[in-house]
Formats: C-alpha cells, structure tokens, sequence
C-alpha cells in the first residue's frame, strides 16, 4: 500500500488532482455539447 503522507506529482494535493479532472470532464461535456448543436 500507499504510504499516507505520499504526494502527488505535480500539485501539492490530490484534491487539486480531483479539482482538476472534474473541471477538464466538465469542459469536455460543454465542448461535446457545442460542436453536436453546431454540426447537428
């Protein structure tokens, strides 16, 4: 197992980490939304 204290790469936390693929899913939706409005 991971030990607790373990950091993650790049940012100082793994809630940034979670922050940070919500907010990318999020802009993925609203892109996806967009370009199906627009070629539909």
């Amino acid at each position: 197992m991971h030990e607790p204290d373990e950091r993650p790469p790049l940012f100082k936390g793994w809630n940034t980490w979670y922050l940070t693929v919500a907010g990318m899913l999020v802009l993925m939706i609203i892109l996806f939304h967009f370009f199906t409005k627009y070629f539909s």
